[in-house]
């Protein structure tokens, strides 16, 4: 098996198949493939063991089924796409290793991949269109190929160390870090600052992968620009009623 990252701002990922091999992903993370290559859709990969596994999968921000991608034809190629200016990282996981991985940062992996709940936590209607903040918990004995959104920020934490961090920005960290969320303290600070009212605590010893564009962050920068519902009718109308004047005149 190879792989090839291609592009700078929106990546892509290219993972050449040899005869047998296979790599696993999320339903819906297919961007093009050759011909050569065969899909499976199940609930028992990525460690599902069923619909109770896939239960927990779906729960740590996964789905509910997996499709696992095979060079039966000879070899072939799958390639998976990012789904906003981001960074792709390879990352081997060795038994007895685990990672923790924001909630749509899994892009694909090899067959022994095992994914599950990591961390769940509601932090009201406001943050995160209302889904809480989760995290997967990323485990097994597989190459596995992560997607970090924006530019992405490596810290390794010495015993004891703390990072505070607007939790939309931590993109991965080695299960050995202590993770929490935490208010940020002083009612002027909650009511009156521009930041978050909620920050996540890591402690190290561990390293924390960051990511500097937070997909919260970047849907609240475009919903100015974006015109919904009433005001796009609204708006359709007047210009309308400005043409049909124009005519009449």
């Amino acid at each position: 098996m190879d792989h090839r990252i291609l592009g700078t701002t929106m990546p892509v990922l290219e993972v050449v198949l040899y005869p047998g091999e296979s790599v696993v992903s999320v339903s819906g993370e297919l961007s093009w493939m050759s011909s050569a290559i065969e899909m499976q859709t199940s609930t028992r990969m990525g460690g599902g063991g069923g619909m109770f596994g896939a239960f927990k999968r779906a729960a740590g921000g996964g789905s509910l089924f997996m499709t696992e991608y095979t060079a039966r034809q000879g070899q072939g190629y799958v390639v998976f796409a990012t789904k906003v200016p981001g960074t792709i990282m390879p990352l081997q996981v060795n038994s007895g290793e685990t990672y923790m991985v924001h909630r749509h940062g899994f892009l694909c992996g090899t067959p022994g991949t095992e994914l599950g709940v990591g961390f769940q936590q509601s932090l009201g209607a406001g943050i995160f269109g209302g889904e809480g903040f989760r995290l997967q918990k990323l485990t097994g004995s597989a190459m596995t190929w992560i997607e970090l959104s924006g530019e992405v920020i490596t810290y390794d934490l010495q015993p004891g160390e703390v990072l505070r961090v607007h939790p939309g920005h931590v993109g991965m960290f080695e299960g050995r870090v202590s993770f929490e969320i935490t208010r940020v303290k002083g009612i002027r600070n909650m009511l009156f600052g521009a930041d978050s009212i909620f920050l996540a605590a890591l402690t190290g010893p561990g390293r924390v992968w960051l990511q500097s564009l937070p997909l919260p962050n970047l849907a609240h920068a475009l919903s100015q620009y974006i015109v919904v519902g009433e005001a796009k009718a609204a708006g359709a109308g007047a210009a309308i009623g400005a043409v049909l004047k124009g005519v009449s005149g």
